[in-house]
């Protein structure tokens, strides 16, 4: 079994009911729900005149490879009404693979760790809530640190 940290996130229509729906879907399709950070309003970023979000990061344990988790996220997102229209656009659902375990993948259309993780209040808040040890395998920081030294200054708010 695989730990797979994935980021949710939306700002589209019933927030919390997408964010719900995903987590469900991942459960049945990717592997078993074991964890799950507190949901965060926070505000958009990248194209900061949308509505704010709603982040949340789960922990799936799954037997699948990366190539099959990012292939079933992308058709999770499908199913819940994800239109790729404009890049940072407004979005029912958003799933990023952040870490899957502590395996580095460097190929055209997935890159994991994410690239940006370290970069966004959005994602550590969450992630350090659920994982504050755990070691980024490139930086070879943990998460509460990464979130500590975080530049970013968008306002990300527990609800």
């Amino acid at each position: 079994m695989v730990k797979v940290f994935l980021l949710l996130g939306g700002n589209l229509g019933d927030r919390f009911a997408y964010l719900s729906k995903a987590i469900a879907l991942i459960g049945e399709e990717i592997g078993t729900v074991a964890q799950q950070s507190s949901v965060y309003e926070t505000q958009a970023w990248g194209k900061t005149d949308e509505a704010d979000y709603l982040n949340q990061v789960i922990i799936v344990e799954t037997e699948l490879q990366a190539h099959e988790v990012l292939a079933r996220i992308l058709q999770i997102e499908l199913n819940l009404g994800r239109k790729r229209a404009e890049k940072w656009g407004a979005r029912t659902i958003d799933i990023d693979i952040l870490f899957y375990d502590d395996i580095i993948i460097n190929k055209p259309g997935l890159i994991i760790p994410h690239p940006e993780l370290q970069n966004r209040r959005f994602t550590l808040e969450p992630l350090a809530e659920i994982a504050p040890e755990l070691l980024h395998p490139v930086l070879k920081i943990n998460m509460l640190q990464l979130k500590n030294n975080l530049q970013d200054c968008l306002i990300v708010k527990k609800l």
